[in-house]
């Protein structure tokens, strides 16, 4: 389902009524239009599945010289998200990805990629975790995948409780990374 900018820019403006706002004001003028074109960029995830995710970032190259038991681990890779109870911001995310390719592999910045679409959604954490470890495994054709992620949360550390230091970690394991620890251990 494609966005609506008219209908994001009407109801933005309505938000910054009830806000107490005047939106014709100076600084406010233009705010709806910007925000829907925030939304659109950071939420541009939200345009496409999984399937498409996959078929977008899914090139691939041979690994017949990669052994069947040799995993591919990319760490550290940054992502930011938000919350679909809030809203909020969830940052500092970093997402550790390993798979075992299965006579091809995917080029290193898809990887990335994958993750940075599939965070670019009103998402939770542990589905974000969930849609990457599907997305990775039907681009790379391995049931043998782990994602691993750690962020921090603005519902938890700027509103509600208020605890700047709370931090969440989900691990999502398909395939040999459910049973073999030392897959697991990759992810560290």
């Amino acid at each position: 389902m494609a966005m609506d900018t008219e209908k994001m820019k009407y109801h933005i403006r309505g938000l910054l009524e009830a806000l107490g706002e005047d939106p014709d004001r100076e600084g406010l003028r233009e705010t709806p239009a910007r925000v829907a074109a925030m939304f659109e960029e950071v939420l541009e995830g939200t345009n496409y599945t999984n399937h498409e995710i996959a078929e977008m970032f899914g090139k691939t190259f041979s690994a017949e010289d990669i052994g069947a038991d040799e995993a591919i681990v990319m760490k550290d890779i940054t992502v930011f998200s938000y919350c679909e109870h809030h809203m909020a911001l969830m940052y500092d995310m970093t997402v550790n990805v390993a798979y075992i390719p299965k006579g091809r592999v995917l080029g290193l910045s898809k990887i990335a990629r994958i993750c940075d679409m599939a965070a670019k959604r009103l998402q939770l954490q542990e589905r974000l975790g969930r849609d990457i470890a599907q997305i990775i495994s039907e681009a790379t054709g391995s049931q043998d995948v782990g994602v691993t992620i750690k962020g921090s949360h603005s519902c938890m550390t700027a509103r509600g409780i208020k605890n700047a230091a709370a931090r969440t970690e989900t691990k999502t394991y398909l395939g040999r990374f459910k049973t073999e620890q030392s897959l697991k251990d990759l992810l560290k």
